[in-house]
């Protein structure tokens, strides 16, 4: 019996051994290691087993009201449009300096050499921390592609063994175009700067960031009308009269204003407007100073007039339009995370979340249940059960989005790298999933003693969360 075949037997002596194989839809298939069959691949089959699926949860009023509890009362959030018009040298160090200690563990390159102490230092020095001045003025800016925020000002991509070439961890995130930041601070070699968004700060390459006044960000932020992103990823279109918004990458729940005075018979970059929306994109000049040019973004491309309900029938939809892309940890491969995975699905409705799992999964600005030792395996089993299409499961480093349930256990959608599970013989297997998957939740096993259900930090619910609401209870 192959890994595969193995792991599926698996899955249905753990799961619930007749009812689960008399209700999933035939014939089941082995896909990523785990018995799903081709029906459960597809949104509409879980939007089908739902009541009320198209009801609106939250309302965007709600939502609105939740973003802004979340930038004020959540630390790991920065309200940009709140920092002072000068930044001191403690602040930037707090930011540099918090964001990660110099390694001390051995690092190894893609090839699986050990990198060496000296390459190290010198990335560190990078960093150029004595040249923070004691005061400088904030300055903004906006994202113009698709980046990486990097732990340190390199390129270099390093693993903690020789043979992991997935997760470089000196990759923390990404961010988009039309992202605000504030630039805080420079390298040495002058090609990073060190910036601060919304739900992140890291280092970034200074040529995906163009410098403009606070005026120029945030009206940019600000400005309607505009078309959000609801595809996975969407693209400009391609033109060879302005290269750099050619082709440009849109990911999910980006939001990019229409360029709405743009003359009807005036070609945009050497093609007609009819069949394209117009919209207006940051551009960086040559001193990287902010400007703003029009492109097009076809109007039979993923895109809405405005954020979509927020619904369980959206939620499935959207985050099924993920299924299969490969993971990567930091928005590395061009893909995405277990936890910007998730921010994005939401995103694509309006809600704003933290960037990293351990920040999600507290975050008071969201209901949740925060699981202690002092929960029994019974209660955390009757929690995850009761979990609802749409709810956030948390265990250290890792966050699922639950999609229904079969014969009452839960299901879910993940950013993962594998499924492990313990077949009826006692063993315990796992298999390199690297994608975005549909698994059953309840044989997931987190280590040789312990199941995803006994590692439960909390389990997080978008909906409304009265004042004098307990935070404890979804």
């Amino acid at each position: 019996m192959n890994l595969f075949r193995l792991l599926l037997a698996a899955l249905f002596v753990l799961g619930t051994p007749t009812s689960f194989a008399r209700e999933t839809p035939t014939p089941a298939v082995e896909l990523g290691g785990v018995g799903v069959s081709d029906a459960q691949l597809g949104a509409d089959y879980w939007i089908a087993r739902q009541t009320a699926a198209d009801q609106v949860i939250l309302g965007r009023s709600g939502i609105l009201a939740q973003n802004a509890q979340l930038m004020r009362e959540d630390a790991s959030m920065h309200d940009l449009r709140g920092l002072s018009s000068t930044l001191d040298r403690k602040q930037v160090a707090t930011w540099i300096e918090g964001l990660a200690d110099a390694p001390q563990s051995p690092l190894y390159d893609v090839d699986g050499k050990p990198v060496a102490a000296t390459v190290l230092e010198a990335i560190l020095a990078n960093r150029q921390l004595d040249g923070i001045p004691a005061s400088q003025a904030t300055r903004y800016g906006l994202v113009v592609q698709r980046a990486d925020l990097r732990t340190f000002p390199t390129h270099l991509r390093v693993f903690r063994s020789a043979d992991d070439t997935d997760i470089d961890r000196f990759q923390e995130s990404g961010v988009f175009p039309g992202t605000p930041v504030v630039i805080a601070h420079v390298s040495a070699d002058g090609r990073w700067w060190f910036v601060v968004s919304p739900s992140y700060a890291a280092w970034i390459e200074a040529r995906s960031v163009a410098i403009g006044t606070a005026k120029q960000v945030f009206g940019y932020v600000d400005k309607s009308p505009y078309r959000i992103v609801t595809g996975a990823s969407v693209h400009t279109v391609f033109t060879r009269e302005a290269p750099a918004l050619s082709e440009l990458q849109l990911d999910m729940g980006v939001r990019v204003p229409l360029w709405t005075d743009w003359p009807a018979e005036t070609p945009v970059n050497g093609q007609h407007a009819y069949t394209a929306h117009v919209i207006e994109l940051p551009t960086r000049g040559t001193d990287g100073s902010l400007g703003f040019a029009p492109a097009l973004l076809q109007k039979n491309a993923d895109t809405a007039a405005d954020y979509l309900p927020l619904t369980r029938s959206n939620i499935l939809r959207q985050a099924f339009k993920f299924l299969g892309e490969r993971y990567g940890w930091g928005h590395a491969y061009n893909g995405r995370d277990c936890s910007g995975f998730v921010a994005e699905v939401y995103r694509s409705m309006g809600v704003m979340m933290p960037r990293n799992t351990s920040d999600q999964s507290v975050s008071p600005a969201f209901a949740k249940h925060i699981f202690t030792e002092a929960d029994t395996p019974a209660q955390r089993s009757e929690a995850a059960h009761a979990a609802e299409l749409g709810d956030l499961v948390y265990i250290p480093g890792h966050v699922m989005l639950v999609i229904g349930s079969m014969n009452g256990d839960p299901w879910v959608i993940h950013d993962t790298t594998g499924a492990t599970v313990r077949t009826a013989d006692g063993r315990r297997v796992r298999v390199k999933l690297n994608a975005v998957s549909v698994t059953p939740l309840v044989p997931l096993q987190f280590n040789d003693s312990e199941s995803y259900i006994d590692r439960m930090r909390s389990i997080v619910r978008i909906r409304p969360l009265p004042a004098t609401e307990a935070p404890n209870h979804p």
